[in-house]
């Protein structure tokens, strides 16, 4: 099949890559000249694990192509994606303007019946939107052509895509045209070879389908954090209180992991969308409300410890950061905690010494070169002269490091451990003062 995929971002590109990947000829469209020159000169601008790959043998081969030119995209594709970005207005809700406006481009320059496809994360009711900007150019032209919108939206990880793309666990289709749904079916076809992974719906019911996954994923995180800081109350440990909780099936392992609080493209931007949509309908969503709020409180419990640790002032403190992108495998620094730790940091007089296998270039990009950040080139080197370790990401290499040599770099043995990956016992064995969510009492 011929696809458009609107915008060479996260989604765009990894859907784009992938489609082809399984022969479909892809146009991928953005307005973004450098993204674009980038892309064409094999300079993919996001790190996401198998990515580069798959766009490199699929533009060679002829099958993926991109370009600033919208024209040239409403002609090459039958099937038009939409998979711009829609950031939170003031509001919290999702910023609709770049969808509407490729819809608009869609309906400015088509011929002939288009099937267009809403990937991006949009809130109930935004097909209507899509529908009526297209319907609202095509009579302002004075054609008559046929369309369909159809909701097809998004669930791929950060860190784990390119995986989720080519082996979901459903695809979702919202749409109310049967042809539609035959063509969503054929495309969707070479991902569901094992079994029928498409599920069509109405198209509401899709677009609410996105946001009630992350914000019920959202809630496992929220709710295991409160009982985190809980247990430090009590005297109990969450790390126990998980694995004993997990073992039931109704509940299961996943998303139960006490942290830092969450962050990225995707959770708190849908959550917050979620609850501004529900009081658009007239509705307060007490809950969802409350996921948002927790996660915020969540990401100042490292610094509070910190200043329970140090006192209030960290003048002259130096402290190592171990990750700095919201998760494991990317380089997105989106509502990281780790921003929320090195800002609190900064504004008690301290000093940050970095280290992230991939984000370093993120934060240099979103901070600047300032004195009270050091960016290392390793997890040791970030280590030298510094007071403190503090470990915000799960990387994989930061999981069984050197303790003893950990303790000899450190200028003050402690290590504040915002992921819970290491034991307590272990650490304390070496001489380090280990500070963890949830494990342990601690003063209110």
């Amino acid at each position: 099949m011929k696809l458009t995929i609107y915008g060479a971002g996260y989604v765009g590109l990894v859907t784009g890559a992938c489609m082809a990947e399984v022969g479909n000829h892809v146009v991928c469209v953005d307005v973004d000249k450098a993204r674009i020159d980038a892309l064409n000169a094999g300079r993919i601008p996001i790190f996401e694990p198998g990515l580069e790959a798959l766009v490199t043998r699929n533009v060679a081969s002829g099958r993926l192509k991109f370009t600033n030119d919208a024209n040239e995209g409403v002609a090459h594709g039958s099937i038009q994606f939409i998979a711009v970005g829609t950031p939170p207005d003031e509001d919290g809700s999702a910023d609709l303007q770049h969808v509407l406006a490729v819809a608009r481009t869609i309906g400015a320059s088509m011929r002939d019946h288009k099937i267009i496809i809403d990937k991006s994360t949009v809130p109930v009711g935004t097909a209507d939107k899509v529908r009526d900007a297209v319907s609202e150019v095509l009579r302002e032209r004075g054609e008559d052509i046929s369309f369909d919108v159809v909701s097809n939206p998004e669930f791929l990880k950060e860190g784990a895509a390119v995986g989720d793309f080519m082996k979901p666990d459903r695809v979702i289709v919202g749409t109310d045209s049967d042809r539609a749904a035959k063509v969503l079916r054929a495309l969707y076809d070479p991902f569901s070879r094992n079994h029928d992974k498409v599920i069509v719906m109405d198209i509401r019911s899709a677009e609410l389908t996105k946001y009630a996954a992350n914000a019920i994923l959202a809630t496992k995180i929220s709710f295991m954090n409160e009982l985190a800081n809980l247990a430090e109350r009590c005297g109990a440990d969450i790390e126990q209180v998980r694995i004993g909780i997990g073992s039931d099936p109704r509940i299961g392992y996943s998303f139960i992991y006490p942290g830092c609080g969450y962050g990225g493209s995707c959770f708190p931007k849908d959550v917050s969308a979620l609850s501004q949509s529900a009081r658009d309908a007239g509705y307060s969503a007490e809950l969802i409300d409350a996921v948002e709020q927790v996660n915020l409180r969540q990401k100042q419990v490292l610094p509070a410890k910190l200043r329970r640790h140090f006192g209030n002032d960290f003048s002259g403190k130096t402290f190592a950061l171990w990750g700095l992108a919201f998760k494991p495998n990317t380089d997105d620094m989106r509502e990281a905690p780790s921003r929320a730790v090195m800002e609190a940091v900064w504004e008690a007089g301290g000093r940050v010494q970095a280290y992230d296998p991939e984000a370093s270039d993120e934060a240099r990009r979103l901070y600047g070169e300032r004195n009270d950040l050091g960016l290392s080139d390793s997890a040791y080197g970030a280590l030298e002269g510094a007071d403190a370790l503090i470990v915000v990401t799960e990387w994989q290499e930061f999981r069984s490091p050197d303790f003893g040599r950990i303790k000899e770099l450190l200028a003050q043995p402690v290590i504040f451990d915002g992921r819970n990956i290491y034991d307590p016992a272990t650490v304390e064995d070496a001489g380090i003062a280990y500070y963890a969510i949830g494990r342990g009492r601690v003063a209110e």
